[in-house]
C-alpha cells in the first residue's frame, strides 16, 4: 500500500510524491530506506523542533544549497513549534561557515609564502572589536589565527557577523554545538576539524553520546535526498514516449 501522508508538517526527509514513487516501483526497499531515514525524527532523542532545525542547517548550508528540502525543513520546523528567529539564526550560521575556505587555505597561504621567502607584514593600531568580543565570549579559534594577521580588518568584519548570530541567545551552547557539528559533519561538507571542535564542545556544554550522534543520523538521512531529487526524475522521463518500461 502506498503511503501518501508523508508531507512537511509530519517531518522527516522525505517529499511526499518521490517516496509515494517509490514505494510502488519498490516497496521492500522504500520501507528499509524510511526505517533509516525516519529513525531521528522518531527516536525521541531530541525534540521535534530542533530535529527540523538540524535537517535545516544540513540543507541550507553554503555547502549544499538545497532548496526544496529546505523549504519542506523550514515547513516541518514551523509546524512543530519552531520560530521565525531560530530558522533564521541557523540560515546565518549556514552562511558564515563559508569561513572555512580561509581556515583551510590561509594556514597553507602563510606556509607557502615562507617556502617562497615572502612574510606576513604585521598590522598595528588596527581596532577589531569583533574579534575582541568573539574572544572575550569563548567563541575565537586558533585556525582564525592565520587570516587575522593577514588581514584584520577583513576577519573582524567577519567576525561581527559571526558575533552577532552567537550572541542572540535563542539557542543553549549546546544547541549551538550541536548545530555546529550538522554544519561540519554534513556530507557536503564533511570538515574534520569543525567537527571534532564541536563534538568536543558539545560534549562539555553537556550533551550526551546519543544527542551528538543523532545530530550525524539527521545528516546520513539527508542523503535520501538523492531519491526526492532522482526519482520524479525517472518518473517524468519513462513518461516520455519510447521510454516505458
Amino acid at each position: 500500500m502506498v503511503d501518501e501522508k508523508r508531507t512537511a508538517s509530519t517531518g522527516g526527509p522525505w517529499a511526499a510524491q518521490a517516496y509515494a514513487q517509490l514505494q510502488s516501483w519498490d516497496p521492500a526497499w522504500a520501507a528499509s530506506a524510511a526505517a533509516l531515514g525516519d529513525n531521528p525524527w522518531q527516536s525521541g532523542v531530541l525534540s521535534a523542533p530542533f530535529v527540523e532545525l538540524v535537517a535545516i542547517a544540513v540543507n541550507a548550508a553554503c555547502t549544499n544549497l538545497n532548496g526544496p528540502a529546505t523549504q519542506r525543513h523550514i515547513e516541518a520546523a514551523l509546524a512543530a513549534g519552531a520560530s521565525r528567529d531560530e530558522i533564521l539564526t541557523v540560515i546565518k550560521m549556514g552562511a558564515v561557515m563559508a569561513i572555512h575556505s580561509c581556515s583551510l587555505a590561509a594556514p597553507i597561504l602563510i606556509e607557502e609564502a615562507q617556502n617562497a621567502n615572502k612574510t606576513v607584514t604585521a598590522k598595528t593600531g588596527v581596532q577589531t572589536p569583533a574579534c575582541d568580543r568573539m574572544r572575550a565570549m569563548g567563541q575565537w579559534n586558533q585556525a582564525w589565527d592565520p587570516f587575522f594577521a593577514i588581514d584584520p580588518v577583513w576577519t573582524d568584519q567577519i567576525m561581527a557577523a559571526g558575533a552577532g548570530i552567537y550572541a542572540n541567545k535563542l539557542f543553549t551552547p549546546k544547541e549551538v554545538e550541536l548545530l555546529s557539528i550538522a554544519f561540519d559533519a554534513s556530507f557536503t561538507h564533511m570538515y574534520a576539524p569543525g567537527t571534532r571542535r564541536h563534538i568536543k564542545g558539545a560534549l562539555a556544554a553537556g550533551a550526551s553520546i546519543e544527542e551528538i550522534f543523532e545530530v550525524l543520523k539527521v545528516c546520513v538521512s539527508q542523503g535520501l535526498e538523492t531519491v526526492n531529487m532522482a526519482v520524479p526524475l525517472l518518473a517524468a522521463a519513462l513518461a516520455q514516449p519510447d521510454n516505458s518500461r
